[in-house]
């Protein structure tokens, strides 16, 4: 109880110190400090760079001259690339932070949603006939948990507390009891039915209408209390907390650290573990692998080529593109194929160059918001025209970030971003300047971005566009290519993207922007509006290239997960991201073989969608499983135990699109419908809500921060030492707390069956057999030390554990503790404890005085030798605590005579048929043991041998 209200006290005081973190509230007076416990809704707050966001706010106004500002999602969504977010224009466009209190204004925003990819609201401001009405959507918030990345920006709070999106997606922690805790309190509980039983069988064998026969049932009871094994918890706690310092010492995964003692066993017998996809799969740094563009394909060996073409289309003293690059009818060279293709990854995408502040130090500040745009223009393109200041590209995705990096490595450089423009440099340092027209951004609905850009210098207007093969192939022209690529490239684990154009006229660009103005302004319905308009572009798209980018994997992600396999844990992966990355990530990764089916759920709407799919589901036997995140709520919703039981005879399962609350919500799914272990392991704050729920969380310290390290129940470093830490510190930490319970209920089983025999013996009178220190001794110094050794007892080795990983099978079947161990058990000691009383009685009538000395030396001879029939792997310590408890009992007959007569023990009588009773009592286990071991081997044993 103590402990338990110390961590509560502990935990009130992190509350209380995130509560009171402090933070600058804009007011009509001027600027005021709060505490974040203080934020109400309709607040307006500044918030400064590298400051978390304390609540989900819109953006109003950023010291940033483009209007825009980035911040750090991975608390939340676990990525850890920046997210670019825009401030709303009628108050980015105000001279001072204070104007915002003379703008008439109403932001109306959609009711709290755990969704934290998508956000509809609308900003009014002015009145009567002159009020102008703005969408808003994702772009414009920030939610809480988040990280302002570059500038300050001001906020106006919408939610707050629990109607954050953040606190809508983590779930409410437990409390983890290991299995090996409620398997021994079952087992007490039988324990305890036996004491009342055999209590109730000596006063029934002695009559039940004697006087007093209700006093001497419970005397019986505290007789055979010790059945009930009181101490075994001590020792089990003691062998929890020696197994978390061997994982915790291990130099092979150092860095570990177990912050939850109370489960380590639990490690050792894992059926399904969950794992995050960024930062614990993969480094989450995208690497470009291909190019094809129909008459050619290039790889990183041949981009040599590539690049001779660029600069053959910009040649030094032009001021422009040749070889028909700049005229789509012009015939097509395969330099003039590169250079679209090249210039269209250059354009498409949501990519920013950041340049270092300290670089930007010497920068002249725009004197008012007026010429913010034109200063910031001339500087930042100086400096990216400096080929010394170092550029780094930020965006919400890291393939478009690997895209627009390749494009610089051969010849097209991103150099200026900003709302309305994006200026390239050309290998003959010639600036390129594109007017930004529209940008669509990437959805997991639509599965493309595309962008429309005015090319200055010729006035041309063009619509590019990539996206996933399954959607661009119906929008582009016909082609004999693509589909056979695209293929192949899956095949390798690379991520497609098909790479189009469409060139379009200034009327047919004035006459879409008008109705998508138009739909933009919906509030219901506002996405399907905007989507219908943008769907009369998409068409007769001219095809430019398919390109192929790789994820870098974790070290030894693909070695780690076959071990995984191999040793019958099934591994689901969870992410966040898009399906296409989610499925090349788990095709190279090996988590889904090449060879193997994938089967990819479709979207379902209703309960007769989720029929069909997983009626073609069930079809694909022996196919991994690859499913939406929303798909999987509505088939949960409609068909939760056929859909768990389908999905748990998959080899594989990935879930993309998937929120953190969702990823919780599958580990309670598998531990309700499946009741075996499960393990969760993540690296970002988007999977604390999975690691608390499972049975053992495991944490990675990664480049999203130590939030999920904090909530796990092992920390480690890096994926591949969860292959060591389950395989074998699982097997020692379970096999041994196994080990030792039964030692422990067989220690106090034992000497419960001589108590009842002596008892028997006596008319069954309620008399104890052993009091005092013989009894305290017994449990302590006596036997403690050797039956707790046997927490370093192994029956392999690690190496032979790590090659043999099918080792790991036979654990998950939890036959190490059970009731046919547990039955066997309770034989054994009703056995032995015959022996030992009877023998006693038999051999040693005409000293029956001594009955106690003599039993007693039995006992404890009896209990080491038990043990050491045990052990399979004997160390040091082992053997010091065998000879060390054997000492200490002989120095107790000397020291304590009320309880032995030196004298009597002295003599040869007392020592052979002492032994002689030993012998009886353990000698047969030793034949049936090597019987066994002879003709029955365990797995582990044939392995040794």
């Amino acid at each position: 109880m103590v402990r338990e209200a110390w961590d509560d006290v502990q935990r009130w005081r992190r509350d209380r110190e995130m509560n009171e973190q402090k933070y600058k509230k804009l007011t009509r007076q001027g600027v005021v400090t709060i505490a974040s416990s203080e934020i109400r809704v309709s607040d307006i707050l500044l918030v400064e760079k590298d400051q978390r966001v304390p609540a989900d706010l819109i953006l109003l106004r950023t010291t940033e001259s483009t209007g825009s500002c980035f911040i750090r999602t991975d608390q939340l969504d676990g990525e850890t690339d920046w997210k670019l977010r825009n401030a709303v224009p009628a108050t980015q466009r105000l001279m001072q932070d204070k104007e915002v209190f003379d703008i008439s204004g109403v932001v109306h925003a959609q009711k709290p949603d755990k969704d934290i990819h998508n956000f509809v609201g609308r900003f009014t401001y002015g009145g009567g006939s002159t009020a102008q009405r703005l969408p808003l959507n994702i772009e414009h918030t920030m939610w809480t948990n988040t990280v302002v990345a570059s500038g300050t920006a001001v906020g106006l709070v919408m939610y707050t507390g629990h109607e954050t999106r953040s606190a809508m997606n983590t779930s409410t922690p437990q409390t983890k009891i290991g299995r090996i805790d409620m398997e021994i309190n079952r087992l007490t509980k039988v324990l305890f039915l036996l004491t009342m039983a055999l209590s109730f069988s000596l006063i029934a064998l002695r009559g039940l209408n004697v006087s007093g026969a209700h006093i001497e049932f419970f005397r019986f009871v505290l007789l055979f209390s010790s059945i009930i094994p009181i101490s075994l918890r001590v020792n089990l706690d003691l062998s929890k907390i020696f197994h978390s310092w061997s994982i915790g010492r291990d130099k092979q995964i150092d860095g570990t650290v177990v912050r939850s003692s109370t489960i380590p066993e639990e490690l050792g017998r894992i059926v399904y573990l969950l794992s995050d996809k960024t930062g614990t799969l993969t480094q989450n740094e995208m690497v470009f692998k291909r190019l094809h563009l129909g008459t050619a394909s290039y790889t990183s060996d041949t981009v040599d080529e590539i690049v001779s073409h660029v600069s053959a289309t910009y040649p030094a003293g032009e001021t422009g593109p040749v070889h028909g690059a700049r005229s789509g009818k012009a015939r097509k060279t395969e330099a003039s194929r590169a250079h679209d293709a090249v210039r269209a990854i250059a354009l498409c995408h949501n990519v920013t160059p950041v340049v270092d502040d300290a670089d930007t130090a010497h920068m002249p500040q725009a004197s008012n918001s007026a010429d913010m745009e034109s200063s910031f223009s001339a500087n930042h393109g100086a400096l990216a025209a400096d080929s010394h200041v170092p550029v780094t590209y930020q965006a919400s995705s890291p393939d478009e970030v690997a895209l627009v990096s390749w494009t610089e490595s051969v010849g097209l450089a991103l150099v200026e971003r900003s709302q309305q423009h994006i200026v390239l440099r050309a290998p003959n340092n010639q600036r390129l300047r594109f007017d930004i027209l529209q940008v669509f951004p990437f959805s997991s609905e639509t599965k493309r971005m595309g962008i429309i850009v005015r090319d200055c210098a010729t006035n041309e207007i063009t619509f590019y566009m990539k996206g996933a093969d399954v959607v661009l192939t119906k929008m582009v022209e016909y082609n004999d290519w693509l589909d056979e690529e695209c293929g192949n490239m899956a095949r390798e684990g690379l991520r497609t993207l098909v790479v189009a154009k469409k060139s379009l006229s200034e009327e047919q660009y004035k006459d879409f922007e008008g109705r998508l103005k138009q739909a933009q302004l919906n509030v219901v319905d506002r996405d399907t509006e905007v989507r219908r308009v943008i769907a009369t572009i998409e068409t007769d798209l001219q095809l430019l290239a398919l390109t192929g980018v790789e994820d870098k994997l974790q070290v030894d992600v693909r070695p780690t997960l076959e071990l995984l396999r191999n040793a019958g844990i099934k591994v689901w992966m969870l992410t966040g991201d898009k399906l296409e990355t989610a499925r090349c990530i788990a095709v190279s990764s090996r988590l889904v073989g090449r060879d193997q089916p994938m089967h990819t759920f479709g979207e379902v709407a209703n309960r007769a969608d989720t029929h069909r799919e997983l009626n073609a589901f069930r079809r694909r036997s022996g196919a991994a499983l690859v499913i939406p995140g929303q798909a999987l709520e509505i088939c949960l919703l409609h068909y939760e135990s056929e859909f768990v039981e389908l999905a748990c005879q998959s080899p594989a399962v990935v879930v993309c699109r998937c929120s953190p609350d969702q990823k919780a919500s599958i580990v309670y799914l598998l531990k309700k419908h499946t009741r075996k272990p499960v393990a969760a392991i993540g690296d970002g704050g988007n999977d604390v809500s999975m690691i608390q729920a499972a049975d053992a969380g495991i944490g990675i310290v990664g480049k999203e921060g130590k939030q999920a390290s904090l909530a796990s129940d092992f920390s480690i470093t890096q994926f591949k030492n969860v292959g060591r830490l389950l395989v074998w510190h699982g097997r020692n930490s379970y096999k041994c707390s196994a080990a030792l319970s039964h030692f422990v209920m067989h220690r106090g089983l034992i000497i419960s069956v001589m108590q009842a025999v002596f008892s028997a013996v006596f008319l069954f009178v309620s008399i104890p057999l052993y009091e005092g220190f013989l009894l305290v001794g017994y449990n302590t110094f006596y036997t403690m030390l050797p039956v707790f050794s046997l927490v370093l007892d192994k029956d392999v080795k690690d190496e032979t554990a790590l090659m043999y990983p099918e080792l790991y099978k036979v654990l998950m079947k939890g036959r190490t503790l059970n009731l046919k161990t547990f039955l066997q058990w309770v034989l054994i000691s009703t056995y032995q404890g015959g022996i030992l009383m009877y023998g006693g009685i038999l051999l040693f009538d005409a000293n029956f005085i001594h009955i106690v000395a003599i039993t007693f030396t039995a006992l404890i001879l009896t209990e080491l030798l038990m043990v050491a029939l045990t052990i399979r792997t004997w160390h040091w310590l082992m053997v010091v605590a065998e000879i060390g408890s054997l000492l200490l009992y002989v120095i107790s007959l000397a020291v304590f005579k009320d309880y032995f007569d030196s004298q009597y023990l002295l003599r040869g009588e007392f020592v052979w048929k002492t032994i002689v009773i030993t012998l009886v009592s353990c000698l047969p286990l030793y034949v049936l043991k090597f019987i066994r071991t002879r003709y029955a081997p365990p797995i582990y044993k044939k392995l040794q041998e």
